[in-house]
């Protein structure tokens, strides 16, 4: 059995569903406090941290590698042909939940980290480690808090968008950061053919549509807000809200919730509440999008109240050194030529982007993250690792031929 595989299932094994750890940081502490790397780990709220770096023997770089260590529920445990939390290997896959999203990242990373130094390979700068276990949750006591407490700053934000403190001099503690790879499941069909070089941004809302309630069979005497609220919701439906640039297709606007009623069919209702996300590139601004539903809101003559919720804003790294090295080790060990993409949810690459200016995420294939018998193939898990390793070797160390 590969380091690699034998790592998976070792953390597999860890029934860590968001918010506990249970046991994978310490677990990864072992492996590598004897290769030298400071450990810290964080808590906070019942969420674990881990903050880990190794300098090299050179001075260069910060190149981060980042994840997560929790998992979401395993739903019906009748429905996974074997017990989700007991890693199992069959038609040449790992089965169990987190296989793919991230354990298997995690594993192939530390074991790429092992076979660097085991290779008495001088680097320049330094590799570091943050991890948590409150990825799949809030996120609002996970990366956001390691890098407010590692990366302290006299300018602190609101806790928007889960985020607790805008870091503006991240180097008032001598900290910084160049490189951060986050080890998402980005492949699509075969392991390299896409990694995210951005997320769109999540904007949510909470509109609610006054009228007044009435009978039914005497219309006049009320107004209903469900009728209000239509040629509104046709025209929202309609916008164009913007192009899209390079990198991220236009932005979308969804309505997910529609609630109105008083319970009765005789009832016209005094309200209806409408909730709604906006998915936004970086060809929008928060402000703006705001304005404009407003605007076509108050256009309508509506008489009505809204409520917004930003979760994550969106981060593109372009076209760099980072995403260069990630593509030539993906082409060296697969022949592939990997797409850059920004598909998707939101990461935790949201907040790291605010302190690192290239983030990258690259992980194994998506299609059984989050589902019943999660997996991974296990032909892919010693390609991954190389592609850590060849990546930090293109970054880091000064001399080609040791790569």
């Amino acid at each position: 059995m590969s380091r690699v595989r034998e790592l998976a299932e070792a953390l597999i094994r860890c029934r860590s569903v968001t918010p506990d750890d249970h046991g994978c940081q310490p677990l990864l502490i072992e492996r590598l406090r004897p290769l030298g790397f400071a450990c810290e780990t964080i808590e906070s709220n019942g969420v674990t941290n881990l903050w880990a770096t190794r300098a090299g023997s050179l001075p260069g770089p910060t190149l981060v590698f980042a994840g997560h260590t929790d998992v979401v529920p395993a739903g019906p445990i009748d429905q996974w042909c074997s017990d989700p939390f007991t890693p199992t290997v069959r038609d040449a896959r790992l089965y169990g939940r987190g296989a793919a999203d991230m354990k298997s990242s995690i594993a192939a990373f530390v074991v790429a980290l092992e076979e660097l130094l085991e290779a008495a390979t001088p680097y320049a700068g330094r590799i570091a480690l943050l991890l948590t276990s409150d990825e799949e949750g809030p996120a609002t006591d996970g990366t956001v808090r390691v890098i407010a407490r590692r990366l302290p700053t006299a300018a602190h934000g609101p806790a928007t968008d889960g985020w607790v403190g805008v870091l503006e001099r991240p180097a008032a503690r001598g900290e910084r950061l160049d490189y951060c790879i986050v080890g998402e499941p980005t492949s699509v069909d075969r392991l390299g053919d896409m990694v995210k070089n951005g997320r769109r941004g999540s904007l949510s809302g909470r509109l609610v549509i006054n009228g007044v309630q009435g009978h039914i069979a005497y219309p006049h005497l009320a107004r209903n807000p469900i009728h209000l609220l239509a040629p509104a919701l046709a025209e929202l439906v309609a916008t164009e809200w913007d192009h899209g640039n390079e990198y991220f297709p236009p932005t979308s606007w969804q309505a997910s919730n529609v609630q109105a009623g008083a319970g009765a069919g005789n009832v016209i209702p005094g309200r209806i509440t409408l909730d709604f996300n906006f998915r936004f590139s970086t060809a929008s601004t928060v402000e703006g999008l705001q304005q404009r539903f407003a605007a076509i809101l108050d256009a309508h003559g509506l008489d009505y109240s809204l409520e917004w919720s930003l979760s994550g804003m969106p981060f593109l790294t372009p076209r760099g050194a980072l995403s260069e090295a990630l593509a030539a080790a993906i082409r060296a060990e697969t022949g592939l030529v990997t797409e850059l993409s920004t598909t998707g949810g939101t990461s935790d690459g949201r907040f790291i982007a605010r302190i690192c200016p290239q983030v990258i995420e690259f992980g194994p294939p998506n299609a059984s993250i989050h589902k019943i018998d999660e997996h991974v193939e296990l032909a892919a898990l010693e390609p991954l690792k190389n592609i850590y390793r060849r990546t930090m070797a293109a970054l880091l160390v000064p001399d080609p031929v040791s790569r």
